[in-house]
């Protein structure tokens, strides 16, 4: 109870300061008011025609936007193809597992865009994403909350800048922490935003060793759930295809909901990563809070993702507003 108090106090606060506190200097809800003032419907519609052909849509986009916001920032540099000189993002190996549903959405949702005379090529690809980010949780059922707007997409996509840049699947608390805070995210924010893994799917090869190979008389993790390695064993075989992918939550893996936290409460966490933010003293409290109550969770989600989307903004100085989002 005295958690839940805390995060309550804690998310009164932020959400006053998503009102009142200074944000990156361009950044506006209005931002295209002007310029293109029904943007945010007409991706919408895209990110709805999208949804109802694949629900992959979900997943696919939340972490391509995840993933480009926390390499040089939420500025569309994941969607930019390699070319004979220049390995980008989207081909080091980090990302080849991105769905190309996600990548999609974007697209559809550009040309929705640019279709619009008065909109043509006023509209970032980055500012595309993040709105069709926050449309596929809504449309799972997470929360709908207002996305700030106003990136410029980036001048550069380095495979190399990947490097280190992503959280892996056997990382510890102290390992997320750090990573999340070098981009001003806190553990909560942390914690918060792994809750997408509700809606999330995986190979078997990023967790297999948990089933197969662990440091134990079995091999098996000891805090992995027996009869959900059990579960996981057959569908995943030793030397399985490795397109083979399984969903994140076994219990409601299309709904956007807090499924995930009561799943690692029972060893239901499919990554160690996942699993260990209830084992570790320091993270179980919140978890245990998010468990509790979708609304707690649903709230803290929401603000976790603005302060996500505010991760090395670019601007007219250091972007620009691609026609292309694949084409710098």
């Amino acid at each position: 109870m005295a958690q839940l108090k805390l995060l309550l106090v804690w998310l009164f606060f932020f959400c006053l300061c998503l009102y009142w506190c200074p944000s990156s200097a361009q950044l506006s809800r209005h931002h295209y008011a002007k310029t293109c003032p029904n943007v945010e419907n007409i991706v919408r519609e895209a990110v709805k025609k999208k949804f109802h052909q694949t629900f992959v849509t979900v997943p696919a986009t939340i972490r391509l936007f995840f993933h480009d916001c926390f390499v040089q920032g939420c500025d569309a540099s994941v969607m930019v193809a390699s070319t004979g000189n220049n390995k980008a993002e989207k081909d080091h190996p980090d990302n080849l597992s991105l769905a190309g549903d996600g990548f999609d959405t974007v697209i559809k949702a550009k040309a929705a865009v640019d279709a619009v005379p008065l909109c043509r090529n006023k509209v970032s690809c980055a500012d595309i994403l993040a709105m069709a980010t926050r449309d596929v949780i809504a449309l799972a059922g997470g929360p709908f909350y207002e996305v700030e707007l106003g990136r410029f997409d980036g001048l550069r996509s380095k495979a190399s800048n990947v490097n280190g840049r992503l959280p892996q699947p056997d990382f510890n608390l102290n390992q997320l922490n750090s990573l999340f805070a070098a981009n001003g995210l806190t553990q909560t924010d942390m914690i918060a935003l792994s809750g997408a893994h509700t809606v999330g799917f995986s190979h078997c090869n990023k967790f297999s060793r948990r089933v197969y190979n662990f440091k134990s008389k079995s091999g098996l993790d000891p805090t992995l759930n027996e009869k959900y390695a059990a579960e996981l064993k057959s569908m995943c075989p030793r030397n399985v295809d490795p397109r083979i992918a399984i969903d994140m939550d076994p219990i409601t893996p299309r709904g956007f909901d807090h499924q995930y936290f009561k799943n690692l409460q029972q060893g239901k966490g499919l990554f160690s990563s996942d699993q260990v933010l209830f084992t570790d003293s320091r993270s179980k409290p919140t978890v245990n809070a998010f468990a509790s109550s979708s609304k707690i969770f649903h709230a803290n989600f929401a603000a976790a993702m603005t302060k996500l989307g505010r991760v090395g903004v670019k601007n007219a100085q250091n972007g620009n507003i691609r026609t292309d989002c694949s084409v710098i």
